[in-house]
């Protein structure tokens, strides 16, 4: 992803799901119509076959589940 490199990019990922936490900020990909934009949330769960994110952590509403792997994919219906 262009600008996401070194120095391109002003937030730091979390890209191991061995060591996903609550609070980890991650770059996460949806399906469908927005697929190939690059998106950022905070992990707010972490299980062990996937993840439920943010992109705002001051919305109690917007939770979505996610895979769990390097840049977690959220289906494009479950997008808040």
């Amino acid at each position: 992803m262009q600008g996401m490199g070194e120095g391109g990019c002003p937030f730091t990922f979390n890209t191991d799901p061995a060591t996903f936490k609550a609070g980890d900020s991650v770059s996460y990909r949806v399906t469908g119509s927005l697929e190939g934009f690059p998106f950022a949330g905070v992990l707010l769960e972490v299980h062990e076959d996937h993840v439920v994110l943010t992109s705002d952590p001051n919305d109690a509403a917007s939770r979505m589940r996610a895979t769990r792997e390097a840049r977690p994919v959220v289906r494009e219906e479950d997008v808040c």
